[in-house]
């Protein structure tokens, strides 16, 4: 089955878009099969505007003509509308009948007593920063080249004022009262088109709840919303250890899960992502498929297909981190886990990388056996995310203006990534460059040993960044332990998490320069194979 994202909004205005060109017949034929199939399911609703021929074509890599005459058939058919200056749209009278949104069942917590609610955690909040913790500086940082945090000077300042003007605007009464736990309808509707839409995410509004971040929705899922160590959260856990997570990947959340009593046990990862068949009698597994944090790369298309076969075997599921998967750059984007079998896999996702972290707003997407335990888990009334800040991010969707930022600073991320690169290839051709073809950081693989006096060199050139083995989970293991010989498992590597999305515009040369002069000599590297300049563009090309 051959796969392609549709990016036309980037030069003509339209919005993302995930089709799949399958099947027999010819490429008009399979345009206009999976067009329909977008429309009939939902994921295209109605009135949504589409790329305009050349623009599609450009992106589908077909004839103009090919599109034309797909646009063409389903406009006879009734699938689209096509009007002089409205461009080509989805017809209004195409929603299918089961994509209807359902009436909002009673759950669990509607009767629930206000002594069953979780305890309130003064000492520990939902979302604290993520990423490890900042060392001493010797000197004053200048330059933060930190992962974890977009170009905060980039927020969306206006769009997002008109969206909350609007939202106060247009509020019922109610708004102003306490929360739904779910989540606001209007939200929650929103997600559920955009995500269908963007990332191929099979779900409907009832099935989303709303949290104020992927830390949040880890203590909803395994510590039942009460305090870490408390009886009365571990009584309403929705999910329980051992939960194998990838060998690499932030210290916060294996910090987070410790403290709600949660074993984490390490899976191995390799070039095509986390080693999915040394799964055994975990009960879970958290995966970032899209772009493996750190490391870089997805998931591969077998492993993403055996994840989920292993979940449905051991009655297990999966969590999937979606946390950057809106900015790719090089490869055909990869569509959301979650698609393979919505009953299987918890898509968990956030602004805090495409707006701010500031906006403390997150998604769980869920299997319908999990949503009420959730609720119970949050308890009768929001108690973090803001009602208000719902709204405006809905109408934020709902207007496009969402879609426009995140086109924005997909080209503005790919332009600095690119100035990253062009550096380090001629500054420091030596060093080798990974995990470049999405996301807001690079990994630099440095020469065995470097890696402690680098991070150190750095910090008194006043760049604040990390170190990779801050990333390594305290229990991989290195070499031949496993079944399989020595590359088992996924050796220690010197390294540097370098995000290059964090500084403002007019201060990100003197980051780069910074960051170059606190760089390993040449001539302490292993053999130079590892990266030239012509290595780093076939990287980048072929979106290794």
């Amino acid at each position: 089955m051959a796969e392609s994202w549709v990016n036309s909004g980037e030069r003509a205005g339209g919005s993302d878009l995930h089709l799949e060109l399958s099947g027999p017949g010819s490429k008009r034929a399979a345009l206009a099969r999976a067009l329909r199939d977008a429309v009939r399911s939902g994921r295209l609703a109605p009135g949504t505007r589409l790329p305009p021929y050349r623009s599609l074509a450009a992106d589908l890599g077909v004839a103009r003509n090919t599109v034309a005459d797909a646009y063409a058939e389903l406009v006879a058919e009734g699938w689209l509308t096509a009007r002089q200056g409205s461009g080509t749209r989805v017809a209004e009278q195409t929603r299918p009948p089961h994509t209807a949104v359902r009436p909002k069942r009673p759950t669990a917590n509607a009767t629930r007593p206000p002594d069953r609610q979780p305890p309130p955690r003064p000492h520990a909040s939902p979302h604290p920063s993520p990423g490890p913790r900042p060392r001493p500086r010797p000197v004053a940082r200048v330059h933060d080249l930190r992962q974890g945090t977009p170009d905060v000077s980039a927020f969306p300042r206006a769009a997002w004022l008109a969206s909350y003007r609007r939202a106060l605007q247009q509020a019922p009464n109610e708004v102003f009262g306490p929360g739904d736990p779910a989540g606001r309808p209007e939200l929650r509707e929103a997600l559920a088109e955009y995500l269908a839409r963007a990332r191929g995410v099979r779900t409907e509004p009832d099935r989303i709840v709303v949290c104020s971040g992927f830390a949040h929705a880890l203590r909803l899922l395994f510590g039942g919303g009460g305090g870490a160590g408390s009886e009365k959260g571990r009584g309403r856990q929705v999910l329980r250890g051992p939960l194998a997570v990838e060998a690499y990947g932030l210290p916060f959340h294996r910090e987070l899960l410790a403290a709600e009593g949660v074993r984490t046990v390490p899976l191995p990862i390799d070039e095509h992502g986390a080693r999915v068949d040394r799964l055994t009698r975990e009960r879970a597994v958290l995966l970032t498929p899209a772009h493996q944090f750190p490391t870089g790369g997805p998931l591969h298309p077998e492993r993403r297909a055996a994840v989920v076969d292993w979940a449905r075997a051991r009655g297990g599921v999966v969590l999937e981190d979606d946390y950057d998967g809106e900015f790719r750059y090089d490869r055909k984007p990869v569509g959301a886990l979650q698609s393979l079998d919505p009953e299987r896999v918890i898509l968990v996702g956030s602004v805090s990388k495409s707006l701010s972290p500031a906006v403390r707003l997150g998604w769980m997407v869920l299997p319908e056996r999990y949503v009420g335990d959730v609720l119970a888990a949050k308890g009768e009334r929001e108690a973090w995310a803001s009602v208000l800040d719902q709204l405006a991010l809905a109408d934020l969707i709902v207007s496009g203006s969402y879609d426009r930022h995140v086109r924005r600073m997909r080209q503005r991320y790919r332009a600095r990534r690119d100035r990253l690169v062009a550096a380090l290839a001629e500054r420091a051709p030596h060093i080798e460059v990974s995990g470049v073809a999405a996301g807001l950081h690079a990994v630099l693989r440095l020469p065995p040993g470097t890696e402690r006096s680098a991070v150190k060199a750095a910090t008194w050139q006043g760049v604040a960044l990390d170190g990779l083995a801050e990333f390594r989970h305290p229990d991989a293991t290195d070499g031949p332990d496993g079944p399989g010989g020595p590359d088992t498992d996924m050796p220690a590597r010197d390294g540097l998490v370098v995000g290059y999305a964090t500084p403002s515009e007019h201060a990100y040369a003197a980051a780069l320069e910074a960051l170059c002069g606190a760089l390993p000599p040449a001539d302490a590297q292993v053999p130079p194979q590892h990266l030239n300049l012509s290595v780093i563009t076939e990287q980048l090309n072929d979106g290794a």
